[in-house]
């Protein structure tokens, strides 16, 4: 008779995670799952009293949590703090920023604003982490948030879309660059998610009900709908997966 297989664990037990952007919305629902499934999280932000306050929830609930504030858009100090680490088995790179407005409106600030802490932030962010893991020969897991915007397009997203495009590319070769040190990269790639950044957008009602109509099971995200792909991605219940997407959009692209 042949012994049944053995599910691969979610516990993360054992192992150090960091999360960009971690005070609110998307990024502190990653580091509060992580924690939550055994890890220790360090929690960066530019603002420390969220990150604080964070940190102080999640050990009141018996798990462990720091946090260190750091400005990702500053690759010096990016370069900085992951020296100054042992190699984290998990990096969520989540800090993210959005300027909606119609192309022709778009300013060079505005592009460099949403490019550089959108894509050249998590590449330089992924680049140090990467390279304290291979220093150190931890097989570990990235994992960036990225957008259903980054498979489709969107009216008024022309940055945003272009820097979800590009952060899926950079995914899929940083998988490749890594595989052979068993370093994995995915991205999760959410529809909207009512979190403080977007609040302010669906108090307009026409958008709100259009992005509605879009989602096919009807309503908006909640940032508890990732986490679940949040410790499975740092977990050896995907050992097998780098360079793809896990979509969580609620139907938004199966059109």
């Amino acid at each position: 008779m042949s012994e049944l297989p053995i599910s691969p664990s979610f516990s993360l037990a054992g192992k150090r995670a960091v999360v960009t952007g971690a005070g609110r919305g998307i990024g502190l629902a990653a580091a509060s799952a992580l924690a939550a499934a055994g890890s220790k999280v360090t929690l960066l932000a530019r603002t420390e009293n969220e990150i604080s306050d964070a940190a102080k929830q999640i050990n009141a609930r018996g798990d462990d949590a720091t946090f260190r504030t750091l400005d990702v858009s500053d690759i010096t100090a990016v370069a900085d703090f992951f020296n100054s680490q042992s190699a984290f088995d998990i990096v969520v790179n989540n800090a993210g920023t959005n300027r909606p407005k119609p192309m022709l409106d778009v300013s060079e600030d505005d592009f460099e604003s949403v490019l550089d802490l959108n894509l050249k932030s998590v590449f330089f962010v992924t680049q140090a982490a990467a390279a304290k893991m291979v220093e150190q020969n931890t097989k570990g897991s990235f994992i960036h948030i990225s957008s259903q915007m980054g498979h489709v397009g969107g009216p008024n997203r022309s940055l945003y879309c272009a820097s979800k495009w590009g952060l899926e590319g950079l995914n899929k070769s940083v998988a490749l660059d890594l595989a052979q040190h068993s370093i994995r990269s995915n991205t999760i790639a959410p529809t909207f998610i009512d979190t403080p950044l977007t609040k302010p957008f669906f108090e307009d009602k026409t958008f709100r009900e259009g992005v509605l109509a879009k989602i096919k099971l009807g309503r908006l995200g909640k940032v508890e709908d990732l986490m679940g792909a949040v410790v499975f991605l740092a977990s050896d219940a995907s050992a097998l997966m780098t360079g793809t997407s896990v979509v969580i959009d609620g139907g938004w692209t199966t059109d």
